[in-house]
């Protein structure tokens, strides 16, 4: 059983690769001539060109087709209208078309088609052109072949394949050839690094039609710029309630977008209510929404009367770029509502004044926005771009491939997954095309971006591809809840996390990493990912002067937000952040970026409270492995070791000079002897530390619970009972260090008169026998005395200890 179980947790394990990555375009001349692949291709890759900048993948060839456009095209035979054209561009067994126009003589399409080189079937690319038919076979018009082994090569960063144009030709009976037209065409071979690459139509995604074919390309996304809207509400005037005789009990509701604070409530016989309370929201740019105000009196608990309203736009409001300037406060008359409008439209010509409130609003640029987990932070820079600081250094991750992954839907009768990658690094997100049922997807892209600050960390995931519009999430239709369903959602494969300053500078670092997902029914491993990783640092001085610096931008600590308002304004932004990016496209769906943003982080979960209950257990267990090695010394069980700690005590009380010293050298000489067993990786998720594999079920399904809970009563009383039976737990043991610190306060307090007494006296006596008593000879005692033989100790406990056992505690007050 304990060898099974080894096996499994080694199974979760990083493991190394040896991948080629930037292999160089191989060379006609060298080495035993190639076999052609389909028959007489190996002329593709005759010339001998230098790898491109992609040197963290492995490359892959595509013969790429661009369609630009056609001319002279000829009318319809039958009804004498331009024709409705579309082009087919064939390669073997696979086939891709553009979009057809209706009734264009000279139509443009400007598409480009990818064929991968590990599936070519044939030596010839046949490009067809044909007229749509809505009732019968579509019409050939002509077509353009080409020969594989004359199609050129280009490596970026060369310029673009000038198109050229072809003429359209169609087989007469007496076996000649009629022009029909001419088409425009663009014909070479690249790779992926191919500035066409992720616009283009790709052979691998040759099954996928209509809307699915946005959702299989890859695309880089940008976060919005977020900003902290802070809106101090001063006072409002002539405020009148609704409801005459009675003090209002007034307040403010801001409102934005679907953010509401408010607040506090004022109950005081007085039309000009006062409250100075700051109001923090988070709001993107482009600034959509607006601030909306309104004043209103609580008349009951469960009713509130509107008594004015104002709506601002945000563009309205300055930006600050730090605590200094002094934001300007403005009057805003308010919209009256109920009774009082009706008076006032009455009598406005007789009032002199208007209902208003006093607000001080800014866009705070100095902060940073935190729309992710403050553990796994990927950025800090401030909002306000003026503010930045130059990048210290580079980041490229190569997304080689996955291997061993499971299904995660049925298609024709059996499992298949459709899988893509997101990386996240500050406000870049990257999505990889979507490789279509396979269970080892290669997708050999790289991405880049700027380092800012060397301690955050790029999140990594896994997903399967729900969205293609024509095979199902669950069987035949993934296109999102036909028939009434619900909607379909990507579903998750598996994440990775790693923190830059754990990767040694230019090092490339090649790993498969295990793709772990815990779910309703336990951990599972979902498959490997491998990546190729890369740190370079620009300047190692500001590296190290990083390291001085706080980690957040200064208005942090200078103006700081409390705990309750960060959680808030962090689940704020993530809303935002996935609203947005779901409305690029294609879009990257609510679900992906809150499993990237870690959005459920935050709740109650039964394993994760024991998981960092251990991991603060063991940061302890250094602590306690010194004590018991100094209690061994004590008991002299090693009379070597007691002996030598007696002569290094001797040594330090004669010469104290040397304790600090000593301390660093040694700590010197500990990372010296660590960094022989330095780590060689980066960290990877741990089951073991996580406490994934040993996890209740029941605690499982408390963890997937929705919020608030949609499990039975019987059920959830269970799972109270055993919250209350942990909490009671925790509660006595903060209860027991709370005493602790009052019996350490009632040692001066005379709460115990006899107990402070004799101390005090103590102390008096201790103060003059240690002025009289030079300090060396004082340590020396002490020291002999804690290093006693254990023939001269008692096995009660000591005099100070029961003393202390004894002081009152606050305890005794407690209900």
């Amino acid at each position: 059983m304990g060898g099974h179980q080894d096996a499994h947790h080694e199974d979760f394990q990083l493991k190394d690769t040896n991948p080629l990555l930037g292999e160089q375009w191989p060379k006609g001349a060298a080495g035993p001539a190639r076999p052609a692949v389909g028959g007489g291709i190996a002329g593709w890759l005759g010339m001998d060109k230098p790898s491109s900048t992609y040197d963290l993948v492995e490359q892959m060839f595509f013969l790429y087709v661009r369609v630009v456009k056609a001319k002279d095209l000829p009318p319809n035979p039958l009804t004498g209208a331009p024709m409705d054209p579309y082009v087919e561009v064939k390669l073997g067994n696979y086939k891709g078309t553009t979009k057809h126009y209706d009734r264009r003589a000279n139509p443009e399409w400007d598409q480009v088609f990818a064929f991968s080189k590990s599936r070519v079937q044939s030596n010839a690319l046949e490009v067809y052109l044909k007229d749509r038919d809505m009732i019968g076979r579509d019409d050939y018009v002509g077509r353009v072949v080409s020969d594989l082994g004359e199609v050129p090569t280009r490596v970026p960063p060369d310029s673009p394949l000038a198109p050229q144009w072809y003429r359209l030709e169609e087989r007469r009976g007496d076996g000649g050839y009629k022009v029909r037209g001419e088409l425009m065409l663009a014909v070479w071979i690249g790779t992926q690094a191919d500035e066409a690459f992720p616009e283009a139509w790709h052979s691998d995604a040759a099954t996928v039609r209509g809307e699915g074919v946005a959702s299989v390309r890859s695309k880089a996304y940008v976060s919005p710029k977020l900003w902290y809207l802070r809106v101090n509400v001063i006072e409002a005037q002539d405020v009148q309630p609704q409801s005459r005789g009675r003090a209002p009990e007034v307040f403010v509701k801001a409102q934005v977008g679907n953010q509401i604070l408010k607040t506090s409530v004022v109950a005081a016989a007085t039309l000009n209510p006062r409250w100075n309370e700051d109001l923090v929201f988070v709001v993107a740019e482009p600034f959509e929404e607006q601030l909306v105000m309104t004043v209103e009196d609580r008349v009951s608990p469960r009713k509130d009367d509107l008594l004015g309203r104002v709506q601002l736009p945000l563009t309205l409001f300055e930006k600050r770029l730090d605590h200094r300037p002094f934001v300007q406060s403005r009057w805003f008359d308010l919209e009256k509502f109920g009774i009082a409008s009706a008076i006032e439209g009455e009598t406005r010509r007789e009032l002199r004044f208007a209902s208003r409130v006093h607000l001080r609003a800014c866009l705070e640029g100095a902060y940073h926005v935190m729309d992710e987990s403050t553990m796994y932070i990927s950025d800090t820079r401030p909002t306000a771009r003026q503010l930045w600081k130059p990048p210290v250094g580079v980041l490229e991750v190569g997304i080689l491939s996955a291997t061993g992954l499971q299904p995660m839907k049925n298609r024709d009768g059996r499992g298949s997954t459709d899988a893509y990658c997101v990386a996240k690094y500050g406000q870049k997100w990257v999505r990889t095309r979507t490789m279509i049922g396979t269970s080892s997807p290669t997708w050999n892209e790289q991405y880049t971006w700027e380092v800012f600050d060397p301690s955050t960390v790029i999140t990594i995931g896994v997903f399967d591809n729900c969205h293609l519009g024509n095979s199902g999430g669950n069987g035949n239709n993934n296109g999102g809840g036909g028939g009434g369903g619900p909607p379909a959602r990507d579903a998750r494969i598996g994440k990775i996390r790693i923190r830059l300053s754990t990767l040694e500078t230019d090092r490339v670092y090649t790993h498969a990493y295990p793709l772990i997902l815990l779910t309703p029914s336990g951990v599972k491993k979902m498959g490997e990912l491998r990546l190729a990783v890369r740190f370079t640092c620009l300047s190692m001085m500001n590296m190290v002067h990083l390291y001085t610096q706080p980690l957040l931008p200064r208005m942090h600590y200078l103006h700081p937000f409390t705990v309750t308002q960060l959680d808030a304004l962090r689940y704020q932004a993530m809303g935002i952040v996935a609203a947005r990016l779901g409305r690029a496209e294609p879009p990257l769906r609510r679900e992906v970026v809150e499993y990237m943003l870690d959005v459920e982080s935050h709740m109650w979960s039964m394993r994760r409270s024991k998981a960092n209950f251990f991991r603060a257990m063991s940061l302890f267990s250094g602590a306690a492995a010194g004590a018991r090695w100094f209690a061994d010394v004590c008991l002299w069980k090693n009379v070597a070791t007691t002996a030598l700690v007696h002569v290094l005590l001797l040594i330090l009380i004669w010469y104290p000079e040397l304790i600090l010293p000593t301390v660093f050298l040694y700590m010197f000489f500990i990372g010296l002897w660590n960094y022989r067993r330095r780590p060689r990786h980066p960290p990877h998720m741990d089951t073991k530390m996580s406490w994934a594999e040993a996890v209740h079920p029941d605690e499982l399904d408390e963890e997937f619970d929705t919020f608030p809970t949609s499990r039975q009563k019987d059920v959830v009383y269970m799972r109270y009972d055993r919250l209350r039976s942990v909490a009671g737990r925790i509660q006595t043991v903060v209860g027991d260090m709370a005493t602790q610190g009052e019996r350490l306060q009632s040692l001066l307090s005379w709460r115990d008169p006899r107990a402070t007494c004799v101390f005090v006296f103590f102390c008096l006596i201790a103060a003059v026998v240690l002025y009289v008593t030079p300090f060396r000879v004082v340590a020396l005692v002490a020291g002999l005395f804690l290093l006693r033989h254990p023939r001269f100790r008692s096995k009660l406990p000591a005099v100070p200890s029961n003393f202390f056992r004894r002081l009152p505690s606050r305890a005794d007050s407690m209900l």
